[in-house]
């Protein structure tokens, strides 16, 4: 195996948007407010941040500079509408006048549709990612929003959208605009060095989820692939690090990348891994990285017909034997070294809601782009064989 040697440097980046990276870059956050006209920023997590030392250091920062921050922490896991429809309230109620998403994927995109929300008069799910749905938005009323990860998985920090649970449908949607993309993103290395080992484990293998689906999803999108291998040789030599030695600087830097180049490659499109992540996130309440590593080999071997052509040359890049039965066997091991449950069932979720899931699965917009157009039956078959563990 050939050794990374990359170190971490500050870099200062514009694609896809404007991104400050390195150890310590978070210093910058007050002056990159006060250049956004920023003076009362809505900071946007959840309840476990609002306890973590580095939220009031956060918040210190900020008020040193003559920042008033108000802070909305009721950021649920899976974020659902009512947290969107309370964070705007406190924000025109505090007369906020921008956002600053501080956390995981859920504060990052519960933070980024707050941004959006606060100049409309529809209600949320007018904006849903269904046609030109997003020509509704009052671009105008939008706030600006500074996106700051403290994991290193989804890539929300990058996207132009939102994934927002609807309590009523019990159904994830997804929210979008392009100027929903953050103003700026703040890649500091060291806010996701206290993450513990099991969330690294989690949200690293989404990050790969969204690399590995970007990069097998058809059509011609080069510049995606490109970055999709890259991702995905980022990972596979730092997360066995990050996981193992949380405080390992350098790998925590290269997950961080990884994860926004994630998003910045699921432009070109996802798949069936994050047809059924969605809807059992929306009906378990269950971890979105957690839910696309268990699925991961199943869907995999689903798809294998169609992607082994893309998946041999990308064994090449990774330095990884045996084409695609190799591939899957290091997704497994690696699954395996990390924690990861192998079956549904370990994490509570079971036969019953088959039906349901192949239903739903079907009509999630991450469907239209797999290499396969699986029917409802061969969803749920994919469901069950992952809830017992058949590959």
């Amino acid at each position: 195996m050939t050794k990374n040697t990359w170190q971490p440097i500050n870099s200062d980046w514009n694609y896809p948007t404007n991104i400050k990276f390195g150890a310590g870059r978070i210093q910058e956050l007050p002056g990159a407010c006060t250049k956004m006209n920023i003076s009362k920023p809505c900071i946007v997590t959840d309840s476990g941040l609002a306890t973590n030392p580095m939220l009031e250091r956060i918040t210190n920062l900020c008020l040193g500079h003559q920042l008033s921050p108000v802070l909305y922490s009721q950021v649920k896991s899976n974020p659902t509408g009512e947290s969107v429809t309370e964070g705007v309230s406190l924000y025109k109620a505090s007369q906020c006048d921008g956002v600053i998403a501080l956390g995981g994927g859920s504060a990052l995109d519960a933070g980024k549709a707050i941004a959006l929300m606060v100049g409309q008069k529809r209600p949320i799910w007018d904006f849903e990612d269904i046609a030109d749905h997003w020509t509704r938005v009052n671009q105008a009323g939008m706030a600006p929003c500074i996106s700051i990860p403290t994991t290193a998985g989804t890539g929300s920090e990058v996207g132009r959208a939102s994934v927002i649970t609807d309590t009523k449908a019990r159904l994830k949607k997804i929210i979008f605009h392009p100027k929903m993309m953050p103003a700026l993103v703040i890649l500091d290395p060291e806010l996701t060095v206290g993450l513990p080992a099991h969330l690294t484990a989690a949200t690293g293998m989404d990050a790969l989820s969204h690399l590995l689906e970007a990069y097998c999803s058809p059509g011609f999108h080069p510049m995606a692939d490109g970055i999709a291998i890259e991702g995905m040789r980022l990972i596979k030599h730092s997360l066995p690090s990050a996981f193992e030695a949380g405080e390992e600087i350098q790998a925590r830097s290269n997950m961080l990348v990884a994860s926004t180049m994630g998003a910045t490659a699921f432009q070109k499109g996802l798949g069936a891994m994050h047809a059924l992540a969605h809807p059992l996130g929306a009906l378990y309440d269950a971890h979105h990285g957690l839910l696309n590593a268990i699925l991961m080999p199943y869907v995999l071997k689903a798809n294998q017909t169609a992607i082994t052509p893309k998946i041999t040359p990308l064994c090449d890049s990774l330095n990884i034997k045996g084409g695609f039965n190799g591939f899957l066997d290091w997704v497994l091991t690696m699954r395996s070294d990390l924690n990861i449950q192998h079956q549904l069932k370990e994490i509570g979720i079971n036969e019953k809601v088959s039906k349901e899931i192949g239903k739903m699965a079907i009509k999630d917009p991450s469907a239209t782009t797999n290499p396969v157009a699986f029917t409802e039956n061969e969803y749920e078959n994919i469901f069950l064989n992952a809830v017992e563990g058949r590959l």
